[in-house]
Formats: C-alpha cells, sequence, structure tokens
C-alpha cells in the first residue's frame, strides 16, 4: 500500500520530504550568494557555536488534504442558503430543470427564493453544522453575499444565485483546492464567497487552482437546445448532445467523485470534454480521469447518480443504470442499488430529483449523515454495517442538493492510495 502524506508547503507524495529541501535549497541560492559578501567579514568575527544550534524547518500538517470520500472526515465548507436567489430562465438553466418548474423559474427568475422556504433551509442548515461539530468535525462557512446585484461581462448580463453547494465550485485532491470554471452564468461569482477561506487555506500550506473561466458567451451553449419532453431529454443525452457545446472548457466540480488515484467524471449538461480533458492533463499523472455515462435524461453532478461511498463499494441509481457498470465489476468493486425515495411528489424540488436520498455525506468509512426522513435508505446502510447520523435538510433539499452536495470536504485522514485496478 502505498502512503502519502500532506506537508505543508504544498508537497505531495511519498517524497515529500525530500522535495521541501530540494524547495528550499533552490529558493535560498540566490540570496545568499548576495548576501554572502556583506556577512562574510561578521560571521567570521563571530564565535562559532555547536552543530545542535543548527535546525532544519518544521514540517507541519497541510490544512487541507482528502483523497476521496469516505475517509474520517476532520474539516468541512458547509454551504450557506443565506439571500439565495432563482436563477434566471435562460437556456443553461432550462435545460437542467424539469418541466413542471418552467413557471417557477419564470416567475421568480431573478428574485429570491420564497422567503418562508429559504428561512426553513437555513435552519435546517444550521442544525446540519451543529451535528457534524458533535460528530467531531471543525465546520467552516462561506461568506454571506448578496446574490441579487447584476453584473455585466462583455458577453452577458446576469444577476447571482447563491453559495449553497461548495461541492459545485470546489473539488479538493490530496493538498490542492481547485476552483471550477461553471457553466450558469448565474454562478459566474459564485467563487468570491470562498475566496476568504481559500486563501487562508493556501496561506497555510495548501495548493490553489482556478480552473480557466469561460467567458460564457453565447456560443457555449445550444440556443436552439430542443428539451419540450422527457423523450427529448433521453434521446438527446443518448446521442450525447446537451446544451453546453465545446466552445471552450467548462465543469462543475460536483460531476467528478474521488476514490484515490481515480477520479471518475461525467459529460453533462454543466461539464464539457474540454473542461474534462483540462482536468485530466493538470493531474495526470498521479491521478487517472475516467470518462463514464448513464442512462439519464438531465445528467447533472454525479453524486444523486454515482456516489462513491467506501473502498470498493459504491451506490448506483437504479433508474439511472451506468452503462461502463462492468468495469467495476471486473475492478472487484461492490456495486449497491439504493432503495427507492420516500419524499413526497407535493414537495418541492426545484433543481433536483428524489434521488437526493443517495447523495449522502460520508463521515468516516463507518458513518454515514443521512436524511432523517429516508428510512429505507438508513436500513440500506444499517445492512451494510454503516451507522447512520441522521439529519432533517428536506427544505434545503429544494435548493438542488443533499448533505453531499451542501459540502465540500476539505480534510481527511486518510493516506493516497489505488482501488481501481
Amino acid at each position: 500500500m502505498l502512503r502519502v502524506r500532506c506537508l505543508r508547503g504544498g508537497s505531495r507524495g511519498a517524497e515529500a520530504a525530500h522535495l521541501i529541501g530540494a524547495m528550499l535549497g533552490r529558493a535560498v541560492t540566490g540570496w545568499v550568494q548576495r548576501a554572502f559578501q556583506s556577512t562574510s567579514i561578521a560571521a567570521a568575527a563571530q564565535p562559532r557555536h555547536a552543530a545542535e544550534d543548527v535546525t532544519e524547518p518544521e514540517q507541519q500538517e497541510c490544512p487541507v488534504c482528502s483523497y476521496n470520500e469516505w475517509d474520517t472526515l476532520e474539516e468541512v465548507i458547509v454551504g450557506r442558503a443565506e439571500n439565495a436567489h432563482v436563477p434566471a430562465f435562460t437556456v443553461e438553466v432550462k435545460a437542467n430543470t424539469y418541466e413542471k418548474y418552467w413557471p417557477f423559474y419564470q416567475k421568480y427568475g431573478g428574485q429570491s427564493f420564497p422567503a418562508d422556504h429559504l428561512k426553513k433551509a437555513v435552519a435546517e442548515i444550521e442544525e446540519m453544522c451543529n451535528i457534524l461539530r458533535h460528530e467531531g468535525v471543525n465546520v467552516r462557512r462561506p461568506e454571506p453575499i448578496d446574490w441579487s446585484l447584476e453584473y455585466k461581462t462583455p458577453d452577458f448580463t446576469s444577476s447571482g444565485m447563491y453559495a449553497a453547494m461548495p461541492r459545485d465550485i470546489l473539488l479538493v485532491v490530496g493538498n490542492e483546492i481547485i476552483e471550477a470554471p461553471m457553466a450558469w452564468r448565474a454562478r459566474f461569482f459564485e467563487y468570491r464567497a470562498y475566496r476568504p477561506l481559500i486563501k487562508e487555506y493556501f496561506r497555510n500550506g495548501a495548493k490553489w487552482t482556478t480552473a480557466p473561466k469561460p467567458t460564457m458567451a453565447d456560443e457555449l451553449y445550444d440556443q436552439d437546445y430542443p428539451i419540450r419532453t422527457v423523450e427529448d431529454r433521453h434521446k438527446l443525452a443518448a446521442e450525447g448532445k446537451f446544451v453546453t457545446t465545446e466552445h471552450e472548457p467548462c465543469f462543475d466540480a460536483a460531476d467528478f467523485i474521488r476514490a484515490g488515484r481515480d477520479l471518475f467524471v461525467q459529460r453533462s449538461q454543466v461539464t464539457n470534454y474540454m473542461g474534462i480533458e483540462w482536468m485530466r492533463r493538470h493531474l495526470a499523472p498521479d491521478y487517472k480521469v475516467h470518462i463514464i455515462s448513464f442512462k439519464d435524461p438531465n445528467p447533472m453532478h454525479i453524486d444523486a447518480t454515482f456516489n462513491i461511498i467506501g473502498p470498493g463499494l459504491v451506490l448506483s441509481n437504479p433508474d439511472r443504470p451506468c452503462r461502463q457498470i462492468d468495469m467495476f465489476h471486473k475492478a472487484g468493486w461492490t456495486v449497491v442499488k439504493p432503495p427507492t425515495p420516500l419524499i413526497p411528489d407535493d414537495h418541492p424540488l426545484w433543481m433536483s430529483s428524489k434521488w437526493l436520498s443517495m447523495n449522502v455525506l460520508m463521515l468516516g468509512e463507518k458513518r454515514v449523515m443521512v436524511d432523517a426522513n429516508e428510512s429505507t435508505i438508513q436500513k440500506m446502510f444499517e445492512n451494510l454495517g454503516i451507522k447512520t447520523i441522521k439529519v432533517n435538510i428536506r427544505h434545503a433539499n429544494s435548493l438542488g442538493g443533499g448533505f453531499h452536495c451542501w459540502t465540500t470536504d476539505v480534510r481527511r485522514r486518510g493516506t493516497l492510495e489505488s482501488y481501481f485496478h
């Protein structure tokens, strides 16, 4: 088993200690040479000290380190529902939402989500944070921002949306935080809510990468994307046609899911092949990115379709079967089909499906945060020998995410390993 430990200063891998010495040597060479002449006389005049007075730089743990979805969780970012606004009903939003909710977007686009519903969502997420703290997890939050402000670029005009789903915008791979470029115009400046946190992590040793920001010009979207019926969606998805084009790279971080040295990703309405290729080149050669696909009429974010919950253990949505599932069976993985969600039909899910029931957050290999209302999936986890931490975020679900979506794990207690052969 390969063991890798994150060290402050951005080093990664088993060779980290050696690299730190080499990096320090290169960094100080220049100023040592310049300073040598001015200090040599003074140094010669000083008494010689014993060798034990010379100490090497202390190696400290990096505050960011996470390789998979299930190691023991130590620190997490939890999103905010405060000030959340409904995105304008643009072509990319229409392609990612269900027809039954189109009148809602047409009525509320650019305005706040219904105030009473939002108030309940805020309270639920606060309680979720309290429970995470009780489970020994350090909780961090993005900055509150006024998302109603309109902004204009050379290519489009929009207002903002929210900072509710950090999983959509931030991907942690080892000791690196990757900011996703996103694909919705309403989310163009969403990163601003997370910048104070990311700068803090960077100052304390984490790597920080911002993927190329798309212009989100009209060319990024198929303006004539035909999505009148579910049948349309199935046909288009089967043909590999999506509302986002290959005009420039775009991706949401939530279309990737991690299992050590292997990451799995889907081409979706918000993640194109150029975005996937950028990530593949960026993470090579230490990590391998695998493209997988599903029988899904509206692919957007992988973690309510295919959620890896342990080493060689994955939840696979039975309504959206994975076309490459055989390769997981051949690798010796256990594929579990979660039960049908229990959420009632009349509960609003403006940005997602009922399958948020499987959008769980692993607090460790044997602990999971799960919907308090979903008794059947609780039983499934108990049969797998996994303790359930039951939390109710039913109103928060309406904003487009479950526990996995509402969080980004910053630090997990684990090592870099290979689980997929």
